[in-house]
């Protein structure tokens, strides 16, 4: 049986309270949707616990972030101050950045080891980490009935995700101790996401190949 890495309940609050900032930042954008307060507070709390609930719904176990009030209460203020200070927090780019890439490595951490603990296949245990590092995004967006920002170009959360998932997996196959793979995953997810952001690293685009008849609908 592989151990599962936990994570001290403060840093569960901070990425939990990050997600939900970014969210209610990201939804506050949209004057013309005439959001109230409620409604910036579900989207907020939605894209801090997505990831998590999604995770543990999976691997039919009880919702971390259901198991203690802190949860909720602070990714419910996190929401509401994203949303008031909007354009002072939006300044904090960088360490925004760097936050949210943190985040999404100890969520995809914590998914991952969680999987093979309960004795999955190391893909399916990557793709399980995966969708506890970027479910709260998808969500958000599916919220807000948006394009699913994840799946259009200029974003690598998912290929970050993939990165430090994967390498993760490979080292416990090799009996690396949970805490240093788990450790090494955040480091190289984070590693991959502010290296993109900072070189606008990019997968590339779909685009129609040349020479290949277009599809048409037929006649009827």
């Amino acid at each position: 049986m592989n151990e599962t890495f936990e994570i001290p309940l403060w840093a569960g609050l901070l990425a939990v309270g990050v997600g939900a900032m970014q969210g209610a930042m990201f939804a506050a954008q949209f004057r013309d949707r005439r959001l109230d307060l409620l409604g910036v507070a579900i989207i907020g709390i939605s894209t801090g616990f997505g990831g998590g609930m999604v995770r543990d719904i999976v691997l039919s176990e009880v919702p971390a972030v259901l198991t203690t009030n802190w949860y909720l209460l602070v990714a419910t203020g996190a929401a509401l101050f994203g949303m008031l200070l909007e354009r002072l927090i939006a300044r904090m780019g960088p360490l925004i950045t760097l936050l949210d890439a943190l985040t999404i490595g100890l969520f995809g951490a914590i998914g991952t080891t969680k999987a093979l603990a309960m004795g999955l296949p190391d893909v399916p245990a990557i793709f399980v980490g995966v969708i506890s590092a970027v479910g709260g995004s998808i969500l958000r967006d599916m919220l807000l009935s948006m394009p699913i920002s994840l799946m259009h170009v200029g974003s690598l959360y998912a290929v970050a995700a993939v990165s430090g998932t994967t390498s993760l997996v490979i080292m416990r196959n090799y009996d690396v101790p949970v805490l240093l793979a788990a450790s090494i995953c955040v480091g190289i997810t984070v590693g991959v996401r502010i290296l993109a952001v900072l070189f606008n690293w990019t997968l590339p685009e779909q685009r129609t190949i040349s020479g290949m008849p277009k599809f048409r609908r037929p006649s009827r």
